[in-house]
């Protein structure tokens, strides 16, 4: 894998930890490469995206655990089908 795809992937999973710190090192790895704004930020938006789906999804299943009745909303994945991603 080359290193500005390594650089990528761990921008996007430090969004979905949620680590300032680790975002903040990759950030400089990723201006030290010259990779764009907008190279970052899509990445980003694929973490979030990830994250959503998942936070969603565990929350439909405590309710599920708990007997809660009530429907969470579908997830990314369940709405369209297919991943995320689209």
């Amino acid at each position: 894998m080359d290193e500005r795809t390594t650089i990528l992937i761990c921008l996007g999973a430090a969004t979905a930890a949620n680590c300032v710190p680790c975002f903040e090192h990759y950030s400089r790895k990723a201006e030290a490469l010259n990779l764009t704004t907008e190279d970052i930020q899509e990445a980003v938006d694929l973490a979030s995206k990830v994250k959503s789906g998942a936070q969603i999804a565990m929350r439909g299943s405590i309710a599920k655990i708990i007997g809660n009745k009530k429907q969470e909303a579908p997830s990314c994945c369940e709405k369209s089908g297919s991943s995320c991603f689209d």
